[in-house]
């Protein structure tokens, strides 16, 4: 167990980042523009959970020592993505108020993740051939 989460490390890593970045207190704007510009939010989300789902699947290469994939696999990494952007949509709702909970963010988190995946299976299938390993 301790050797598949050091493999993690960097999941790990990036995921207390996304903690932090999604439950601090952002500077005041007119509410409707956005950060940035309107959607940057959305975008930010799609972001943080398209690279916590790469850093997952390159912690699973690194610890089973190749890159083939199974479906358990595929959909465990779904799940730890919705466990954390559901965790942090319930953190906005009832903790740090000052934020909105929102389930646009959850869909852009999901989104994220399955554009890793689908990127991460589209690579496999096109680039993967077992005989150089």
């Amino acid at each position: 167990m301790y050797k598949a989460l050091k493999q993690q490390k960097w999941a790990i890593f990036w995921t207390i980042i996304i903690l932090v970045l999604c439950n601090i207190e952002m500077p005041e704007s007119d509410g409707k523009s956005g950060f940035f510009f309107t959607g940057f939010d959305k975008l930010a989300h799609l972001g943080f959970f398209f690279v916590l789902s790469v850093l997952l699947f390159y912690g699973k290469i690194k610890y089973q020592h190749n890159y083939g994939f199974r479906t358990l696999t595929i959909f465990k990494i779904i799940l730890i993505n919705a466990f954390i952007g559901g965790g942090i949509e319930l953190l906005q709702w009832q903790v740090f108020t000052y934020r909105s909970a929102e389930w646009w963010d959850f869909g852009c988190d999901m989104l994220g993740a399955f554009m890793a995946v689908f990127s991460y299976i589209l690579l496999h299938k096109l680039n993967f051939d077992e005989k150089n390993i």
